[in-house]
């Protein structure tokens, strides 16, 4: 099962604020991937721009002004931060994600308020605290305890949702729908129709996703790896292939991505 430290979706791990994922309780994993906190205090006319390459999934996030439901991507996407702030974030499985928009594919690439004032009042008191560890904590119970009373337990199309983006998150091998298919015991139909009710994606823009995670992943960590043997390993048919998915999604090639890894982008 994919754990917090999963290092995928951060494509400027040195440029983060104070960021932390804690894991979800035992009885929500079927439900919240982790809750997510980064805060920030920057000095009066500086900015930090983060950017993501979001894994393909909704969040429902809390912040000091409201609560928002963020839908899945479809590309990178970037927040400038300023001044003083924090989020307080909960990745979700898509059987959570259907039970709070009854069409995640609606809100793609979209984030839309949502109405929590006890969730949001929970989670601001818990973070006015110290700003350290023990208001991380408190506020991702607050955001679990949330959580337990509105959510209910997965039924079957949300279980088998949460084993399609599991096997794709944690299989490299798979790279083709009908690859998923085979390991659910459907149809690429079904698989399709899964995909688009509880993700809101299709199911080829979730396996690309993840790969393309790990293709940034692997250049990042690893300096001396060579971008034809990651295309390879990744299930693209060539080196060219990589390099046209970086394009369109991050806007820059696998090279230029390596070369731009400082803290400060230069």
């Amino acid at each position: 099962m994919t754990r917090p430290e999963d290092p995928r979706g951060i494509l400027y791990p040195t440029r983060l604020p104070t960021f932390h994922r804690i894991p979800a309780p035992p009885e929500l994993e079927d439900l919240i991937r982790w809750f997510w906190i980064p805060r920030w205090h920057l000095a009066p006319g500086r900015t930090s721009r983060q950017e993501l390459l979001p894994f393909p999934a909704s969040n429902l996030v809390v912040q000091p002004d409201g609560v928002t439901l963020s839908g899945p991507s479809t590309r990178s996407s970037f927040r400038d931060l300023r001044g003083t702030g924090w989020a307080v974030g909960a990745l979700l499985r898509p059987a959570a994600a259907v039970q709070l928009h009854p069409d995640p594919g609606a809100v793609r690439d979209a984030e839309v308020p949502f109405t929590a004032p006890e969730l949001h009042a929970a989670v601001v008191a818990a973070m006015g605290h110290d700003g350290g560890a023990s208001s991380r904590t408190r506020a991702a119970s607050a955001f679990a305890r949330w959580a337990a009373g509105r959510l209910a337990a997965p039924d079957r199309p949300g279980r088998l949702a949460n084993a399609m983006k599991e096997a794709i998150a944690t299989d490299r091998g798979i790279v083709r729908v009908e690859h998923v298919a085979e390991r659910l015991g459907t149809s690429t139909r079904g698989v399709q129709r899964l995909a688009r009710s509880h993700v809101g994606l299709p199911p080829l823009a979730i396996i690309r996703r993840y790969r393309l995670q790990e293709a940034a992943a692997r250049l990042r960590e690893d300096a001396s790896v060579v971008i034809a043997d990651v295309a390879a390993e990744l299930g693209y048919a060539d080196q060219a292939h990589l390099s046209r998915d970086f394009r369109t999604v991050l806007g820059l090639t696998p090279r230029d991505y390596r070369g731009d890894q400082s803290p400060n982008g230069q």
